[in-house]
């Protein structure tokens, strides 16, 4: 059974180890969001962060500073 979702695409264009940022308008409009601190740190939208692992449609990213890591779904995602 194949499955072809848009997370599925964004899966195979940002592997382990990619450079990313945030997409703001994904990110904004998204449950995510909604459950967030209201003004998210303007540093994951200008990048860059590390893709640490991918794991069912969501990535795990490193920021080069000193903040948690953090998992954020894989459609939310841009290349840096």
């Amino acid at each position: 059974m194949a499955e072809t979702s848009a997370p599925a695409k964004a899966t195979a264009a940002l592997k382990k180890g990619a450079l990313v940022r945030v997409n703001r308008h994904a990110f904004s409009s998204s449950t995510e969001a909604a459950a967030s601190d209201p003004s998210p740190p303007d540093y994951i939208f200008e990048g860059p962060g590390e893709l640490l692992a991918v794991k069912e449609g969501y990535g795990q990213v490193r920021w080069r500073m000193p903040v948690p890591d953090v998992w954020l779904r894989i459609d939310q995602l841009e290349p840096f």
